[in-house]
C-alpha cells in the first residue's frame, strides 16, 4: 500500500479575505480504529457546500478556522478493516455515508440520527475524504452491488437528500409535484418523486442547461424563471402547466422568492418541503399558508436512506449517471472547483485513484 496520501485541503490563510486556499498536500495514511475501515478513495463529487467553504470559509455557524480536507460525496474500496468489523472485507467497494451520530441520544434512538450531534465529512472541524486514503466508521460504509459504479456510489449522497425530502413531503402515487431548482438536489428530487409514483412533475430554474437536464431525466414540464417576475405569477404558470395546483412542492434553492412561490403555488392541504438553505431569515406569506393549511416542513441532510438508494440504483429504478458532466483527477482539484463555481456542469466528479480513473 502507498505510504503517501495526497489530500485536497482548504486553508484559511488570510483574515481579510473570506476565500480559502485549496492546497494539495501529502498526509500520513491513517490507521483504522477497531470499528473503522481504511478506504482507497475512488470517486468524490463536488457539492455546492464544498464550494461555499472554499469561497466564503463558512456556512452559517460552521467556520473553517484553520484547515480542513474537503469532500463528502464519496465512494471507495476497503483496504483494511478494524478488528471489530465483520460485515466488510478487503476489496469491497463501498459508498460512504458522511455523517454518523457521536452518541446514542434521543434522536438516534428514534431513528433520526441526522438531528443528533454528528461527525460529518468536510463540515468544520471534521475532515472530508477528497484524498487517496481515508478512514471511516464501518457501520456507515455500504457495500455496492457489482452493477453499481463508484460514481453512482458517490452520488448516493445527494440522492439521499432527494429520498429524505420526498419521504418528509410524503410524495406518493398520483401526486403532482413542483420542484424549485434544477441543480443536483432538485434533479435528485425529480428522480425520486417519479420513482415514488408522482403523476406529473414541473421543474423550474433560471438556467436552460439545467432545465434541459431535468427534461432528459423525465420532468413532464420545465419552466425557465424570468428575473423580476412575481412569485404569484410564477405560481400561476406552474398551475397552468400542471392543470391544477401541485400537491407537493420541493424547494431546493433557498431563495426567498422561490419560497414565496412555493407557498402560493401549493394546493390547499398540500405540503411545501424546504431543502435549500438560504438567508437565516426570509419574508414569506405565512398567513396564506396557514389559512389554506399548507404544511411547511424542512429537512436537514438525511437518515436511513443509503440502503434504499442502493436498491433504487441496482434495480434501475433511478438513473443518476447523466448528472456527471465533468471528471478531473485529484491533482486538478482547483480547476474542478472553478468549473463547479462557474455553473458549467451539473455534477463534477474527482477521481482519486491514479490507477483507475473509470466511472
Amino acid at each position: 500500500m502507498a505510504s503517501e496520501n495526497l489530500s485536497a485541503v482548504l486553508y484559511k490563510k488570510r483574515d481579510t479575505v473570506p476565500q480559502c486556499d485549496i492546497v494539495l498536500e501529502n498526509r500520513p495514511v491513517p490507521e483504522p480504529g477497531d470499528n473503522e475501515v481504511l478506504l482507497q478513495m475512488h470517486s468524490v463529487g463536488i457539492c455546492g457546500s464544498d464550494v461555499s467553504y472554499w469561497l466564503k470559509g463558512r456556512i452559517g455557524d460552521f467556520i473553517v478556522k484553520d484547515h480542513m480536507v474537503i469532500g463528502h460525496e464519496a465512494a471507495g474500496r476497503v483496504v483494511k478493516c478494524g478488528k471489530n468489523v465483520s460485515h466488510l472485507k478487503q476489496g469491497d467497494r463501498v459508498a460512504i455515508e458522511p455523517g454518523y451520530p457521536l452518541s446514542n441520544d434521543e434522536f438516534s434512538k428514534t431513528g433520526r440520527y441526522n438531528l443528533s450531534k454528528v461527525f460529518f465529512c468536510a463540515t468544520p472541524p471534521d475532515d472530508g475524504n477528497l484524498c487517496r486514503f481515508y478512514k471511516h466508521n464501518a457501520d456507515f460504509c455500504y457495500k455496492l452491488p457489482d452493477n453499481v459504479s463508484y460514481e453512482e456510489g458517490a452520488l448516493i449522497e445527494p440522492l439521499s437528500v432527494g429520498i429524505h425530502a420526498c419521504r418528509r413531503a410524503e410524495v406518493t402515487l398520483g401526486h403532482t409535484v413542483f420542484v424549485c431548482g434544477a441543480g443536483p438536489i432538485g434533479l435528485m428530487s425529480l428522480l425520486v418523486s417519479k420513482a415514488m409514483g408522482a403523476s406529473k412533475i414541473v421543474v423550474t430554474d433560471l438556467f436552460q442547461n439545467r432545465l434541459d437536464m431535468a427534461k432528459k431525466l423525465g420532468a413532464d414540464y420545465i419552466l425557465k424563471i424570468e428575473r423580476g417576475k412575481s412569485p404569484q405569477d410564477v405560481a400561476k404558470q406552474v398551475e397552468e402547466l400542471l392543470g391544477g395546483m401541485p400537491d407537493r412542492t420541493i424547494e431546493c434553492t433557498g431563495a426567498e422568492s422561490a419560497i414565496q412561490t412555493g407557498i402560493y403555488a401549493t394546493k390547499s392541504g398540500g405540503c411545501l418541503l424546504l431543502v435549500g438553505l438560504g438567508p437565516p431569515t426570509v419574508n414569506v406569506p405565512i398567513v396564506n399558508a396557514a389559512c389554506r393549511e399548507v404544511d411547511i416542513k424542512g429537512v436537514f441532510r438525511y437518515c436511513n436512506t443509503y440502503p434504499a438508494a442502493i436498491q433504487m440504483l441496482s434495480s434501475g429504478q433511478v438513473n443518476v449517471k447523466p448528472l456527471v458532466t465533468h471528471r478531473y483527477p485529484l491533482e486538478e482539484t482547483e480547476e474542478a472547483f472553478s468549473v463547479t463555481r462557474a455553473g458549467e456542469g451539473i455534477k463534477v466528479m474527482l477521481k482519486c485513484d491514479p490507477s483507475d480513473q473509470n466511472p
